[in-house]
């Protein structure tokens, strides 16, 4: 059974949201059309809340976007998508192209196309970067796409180890457990999203950005940085989509509970790191 639910807000820009269920073989050679449309699959809170076991394959993914982020099965790392590939780093810093076949519990694309291009070549670290893209990126309640390529001075990544099939052991408690890398004077990418706050449980609202190095052999969920001379890529988004679950586990997931507090300490890694 499918059920989609679309509403449309008249803005200045129309805003288009659906939600659909998802049936265990995707649309083969469907590939999606809308411009400045986000595609999830999952619930952010879910994840954060336990969901790990991967329902949606990671190659129909590329149907939807050739931009974006998300995390594999069982929580096996950390997943980026950047130029039409997909890849994953794992707890061991091990970056891989990942196997189209290899499934996710939750990810976020599409299909990037820059709508402002800024150089900036003045060093700043995490803190200042997002104030300078806080001064970029106008529209408080916007859905925007961000590209940042260039040289870091200091790079820090995380990645979580693989949980066994149907652990839901909340992902703030599993923090002790995530691996954490560094990187010195490295050329490479961001890629991530600033969503806003009424996106939040569904998604992850605010900054949310993982990396992948130039030489594509290294990655991760990013937790600080500090760049050098870089170049800003933004694409504003006007519509997402939410390919819904259809397992026992999400079911059966309490959603009203408040992981406010949980999503942030895990997109910082840990209640005493820089704020994410």
């Amino acid at each position: 059974m499918r059920l989609t639910i679309t509403l449309f807000a008249a803005t200045m820009a129309t805003t288009v949201f659906s939600v659909t269920s998802f049936t265990p073989a995707p649309d083969k050679g469907h590939t999606d059309t809308l411009h400045n449309h986000l595609f999830t699959v999952g619930v952010g809170a879910g994840l954060i809340g336990g969901l790990y076991d991967g329902y949606y394959p990671l190659g129909s993914l590329k149907q939807h976007g050739n931009f974006g982020l998300g995390a594999p099965d069982k929580l096996d790392g950390e997943v980026v998508v950047f130029q039409g590939k997909i890849y994953q780093t794992q707890y061991t810093g091990k970056t891989f192209v990942a196997n189209d076949r290899e499934l996710t519990p939750f990810a976020m694309v599409h299909f990037f196309h820059a709508d402002k291009k800024i150089i900036a070549d003045k060093a700043m670290d995490k803190q200042l970067l997002f104030h300078y893209l806080d001064s970029l990126l106008t529209n408080v309640n916007g859905l925007y796409a961000i590209h940042i390529s260039g040289k870091f001075s200091y790079i820090k990544t995380r990645a979580f180890p693989p949980v066994k099939a149907h652990d839901h052991t909340p992902l703030a408690a599993m923090l002790p457990l995530q691996q954490f890398f560094e990187f010195n004077n490295v050329q490479g990418d961001l890629v991530g999203y600033r969503l806003p706050s009424f996106m939040d449980n569904t998604n992850i609202s605010g900054y949310h950005f993982h990396f992948l190095s130039a030489k594509k052999d290294a990655g991760g969920h990013i937790i600080d940085l500090k760049a050098d001379n870089i170049t800003i890529e933004i694409d504003m988004l006007d519509s997402y989509t939410i390919q819904v679950p259809a397992t026992s586990e999400f079911e059966q997931f309490d959603f009203k509970k408040n992981r406010e507090d949980d999503i942030k300490s895990v997109e910082r890694g840990g209640k005493a790191a820089g704020k994410m």
